[in-house]
């Protein structure tokens, strides 16, 4: 009995066996990707797949291999603040540029916390191959755990030591923002401030270390510190705080661009001139940073090229090669007029 769901007119498996010259079982393992099948069985395979436009039932080789071709993105995060953010939509991108060309298709989950547990019911139970978690949280170990199931991918380092070494592919936050807010000890800030990033994110930490090394190296004290959750209205919030203490600054790193948009904001509710009065740097080059007046000296981190990456490292997971653990991507500081 074939296994080929077709309507009349449609190219068969048996048709691309008789146009090749080969057996129908031998189509079957060039589809599969089998190692058994002789390099001219393979071309000629694909050459009769070509010209008759045959299209692999996908059940079928479901069936197979059982593997399911699928791919799961995980954003743990609220739909609101999912659509609100320019670094989810870069990502995604690099994610799906590099899923187009391998016969694995992308299926977005955004994980509130209250479909949290449904949506690792839903990765456990053979629905996907492997998935990328991305904007990962301290509180929830659950998706590290997760690995022990199926492959998984972090974009950024997940915090929680319990469960396997974590595949991540990352960028060094504590550097790139240690070296962005020297830009504000080399353009004469004496007091530096700081809006920090969630405390349960990777992100968040590791920009906040960056910062506190950069005024530590300067002799500047380290006091100066609010947090928000990387959206405007949070960085205007902290701003807010940091201005009511009554202690002066001249300059403050922001731990994202969505936060330092805000942060400035304020600062002109206050007739505080940006960087006459306070020089300001972040972290994201986004249409944050290019839209604020003044526009802002950020961190580049390659956001696509990061989305391609851990996509990548993913698809070889799933195929059984060895893998680094850890993927550090490159950063860039892009210098405009806000320092």
């Amino acid at each position: 009995m074939s296994t080929d769901l077709t309507h009349p007119g449609v190219p068969t498996l048996e048709m691309v066996a008789a146009a090749a010259g080969v057996s129908r079982s031998t189509v079957s393992r060039v589809i599969n990707d089998s190692p058994n099948v002789t390099a001219e069985a393979i071309a000629a395979v694909q050459r009769a797949i070509e010209d008759l436009g045959y299209v692999p039932n996908r059940a079928a080789r479901i069936l197979a291999s059982r593997r399911t071709f699928s791919i799961a993105l995980v954003i743990p995060e609220n739909t609101a603040k999912f659509f609100a953010d320019p670094y989810f939509a870069t990502v995604i991108q690099g994610v799906a540029t590099y899923l187009s060309s391998s016969d694995y298709t992308l299926t977005l989950l955004i994980a509130a916390e209250n479909d949290a547990e449904k949506t690792r019911r839903y990765l456990q139970a053979g629905n996907v191959d492997g998935a990328i978690i991305l904007s990962h949280h301290s509180d929830d170990r659950s998706y590290v755990q997760l690995a022990k199931s199926i492959p998984v991918v972090f974009g950024g380092r997940p915090m929680s030591a319990e469960g396997p070494d974590a595949y991540y592919v990352d960028v060094d936050n504590t550097r790139a923002s240690q070296e962005v807010t020297e830009r504000l000890i080399a353009a004469g800030r004496k007091r530096i401030a700081t809006i920090a990033g969630p405390a349960n994110m990777a992100a968040g930490l590791d920009r906040l270390e960056g910062w506190r090394r950069a005024v530590e190296a300067a002799g500047q004290p380290t006091d100066l510190i609010e947090r928000g959750d990387f959206t405007p209205a949070s960085g205007a919030d902290a701003m807010r705080r940091l201005l009511d203490r009554g202690s002066d600054f001249d300059g403050v790193f922001v731990a994202s661009a969505q936060m330092a948009s805000g942060a400035m904001a304020v600062l002109r509710e206050r007739g505080i001139r940006v960087p006459e009065d306070v020089g300001v740097v972040a972290f994201d080059n986004d249409y944050f940073a290019q839209s604020t007046q003044p526009p802002l000296t950020t961190v580049e981190q390659p956001t696509v090229d990061v989305g391609k990456k851990m996509a990548s490292v993913l698809v070889r997971l799933i195929d059984g090669e060895t893998v680094d653990t850890v993927t550090m991507m490159p950063t860039v500081i892009v210098d405009r007029t806000s320092a």
